[in-house]
Protein backbone atom coordinates (compact mmCIF):
# COMPACT_ATOMS: atom_id res chain seq x y z
CA UNK A 1 0.00 0.00 0.00
CA UNK A 2 1.56 3.23 -1.21
CA UNK A 3 1.64 5.80 1.49
CA UNK A 4 1.79 9.36 0.93
CA UNK A 5 2.36 13.38 2.23
CA UNK A 6 0.50 16.37 1.30
CA UNK A 7 1.89 19.68 2.39
CA UNK A 8 -1.07 22.60 3.40
CA UNK A 9 -0.77 26.12 4.32
CA UNK A 10 -2.87 27.51 6.64
CA UNK A 11 -4.60 30.72 7.31
CA UNK A 12 -1.44 31.61 9.66
CA UNK A 13 1.18 31.04 7.07
CA UNK A 14 1.95 27.38 8.69
CA UNK A 15 3.05 24.85 6.10
CA UNK A 16 2.91 21.77 7.53
CA UNK A 17 3.54 18.07 5.86
CA UNK A 18 0.73 15.64 6.70
CA UNK A 19 1.01 11.82 6.04
CA UNK A 20 -1.40 9.05 4.55
CA UNK A 21 -0.71 5.50 4.57
CA UNK A 22 -2.62 5.34 1.54
CA UNK A 23 -3.02 7.50 -2.07
CA UNK A 24 -6.50 8.43 -1.17
CA UNK A 25 -6.11 11.62 0.06
CA UNK A 26 -5.88 12.65 -4.20
CA UNK A 27 -9.88 11.48 -3.88
CA UNK A 28 -10.64 14.15 -1.46
CA UNK A 29 -8.34 16.94 -2.37
CA UNK A 30 -6.71 18.87 -4.84
CA UNK A 31 -3.26 20.64 -5.29
CA UNK A 32 -3.51 24.03 -5.68
CA UNK A 33 -6.79 24.48 -4.41
CA UNK A 34 -7.94 26.14 -1.21
CA UNK A 35 -10.38 25.13 1.22
CA UNK A 36 -12.01 26.61 4.02
CA UNK A 37 -10.57 25.55 7.58
CA UNK A 38 -13.56 23.60 8.17
CA UNK A 39 -14.11 21.72 4.99
CA UNK A 40 -10.44 20.59 4.83
CA UNK A 41 -10.63 19.21 7.91
CA UNK A 42 -13.60 17.21 7.14
CA UNK A 43 -12.18 16.41 3.57
CA UNK A 44 -9.13 15.37 5.32
CA UNK A 45 -10.42 13.11 8.02
CA UNK A 46 -12.56 11.52 6.17
CA UNK A 47 -9.48 10.62 3.18
CA UNK A 48 -7.59 9.51 6.75
CA UNK A 49 -10.15 7.73 8.13
CA UNK A 50 -10.71 5.49 4.80
CA UNK A 51 -7.54 5.20 4.68
CA UNK A 52 -7.02 3.55 8.03
CA UNK A 53 -9.76 1.33 7.41
CA UNK A 54 -7.66 -0.21 3.94
CA UNK A 55 -4.86 -0.95 5.95
CA UNK A 56 -7.05 -3.09 8.33
CA UNK A 57 -8.69 -4.56 5.29
CA UNK A 58 -5.26 -4.91 4.27
CA UNK A 59 -3.53 -6.12 6.85
CA UNK A 60 -5.87 -7.04 9.66
CA UNK A 61 -6.09 -4.04 12.02
CA UNK A 62 -6.43 -0.33 11.50
CA UNK A 63 -3.79 2.47 10.91
CA UNK A 64 -3.69 4.15 13.64
CA UNK A 65 -0.83 6.82 12.44
CA UNK A 66 -4.03 7.95 10.16
CA UNK A 67 -6.56 8.23 12.65
CA UNK A 68 -3.52 10.54 14.73
CA UNK A 69 -2.99 12.32 11.68
CA UNK A 70 -7.06 13.36 11.39
CA UNK A 71 -6.78 14.45 15.13
CA UNK A 72 -3.72 16.59 14.66
CA UNK A 73 -5.93 17.95 11.45
CA UNK A 74 -9.07 18.97 13.74
CA UNK A 75 -7.06 20.32 16.46
CA UNK A 76 -5.41 22.63 14.21
CA UNK A 77 -8.50 23.52 12.54
CA UNK A 78 -10.00 24.09 15.72
CA UNK A 79 -7.74 26.95 16.90
CA UNK A 80 -8.79 28.73 13.30
CA UNK A 81 -11.32 30.66 11.85
CA UNK A 82 -13.37 28.03 10.01
CA UNK A 83 -13.82 30.10 7.34
CA UNK A 84 -9.84 30.76 6.44
CA UNK A 85 -8.78 29.40 3.73
CA UNK A 86 -6.04 26.14 3.73
CA UNK A 87 -4.42 25.85 0.52
CA UNK A 88 -3.02 22.44 -0.48
CA UNK A 89 0.25 22.96 -1.58
CA UNK A 90 1.57 19.77 -2.91
CA UNK A 91 0.71 15.99 -2.89
CA UNK A 92 3.12 13.27 -3.35
CA UNK A 93 3.47 10.47 -4.80
CA UNK A 94 1.93 11.84 -7.90
CA UNK A 95 -1.24 9.34 -8.57
CA UNK A 96 -0.53 7.69 -11.69
CA UNK A 97 -2.20 8.81 -14.99
CA UNK A 98 -5.55 7.10 -15.34
CA UNK A 99 -5.73 5.94 -11.79
CA UNK A 100 -7.88 6.02 -8.96
CA UNK A 101 -6.61 5.59 -5.26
Amino acid sequence: MPEMTFTVRWPDGRVEECWSPSLVMWDHLQVGAEYPVGDFASRASAALEEAGERVRARYGFLCTSALAQAEAIRGRAAALDAAAPVRVLAMAPPLPVGARS
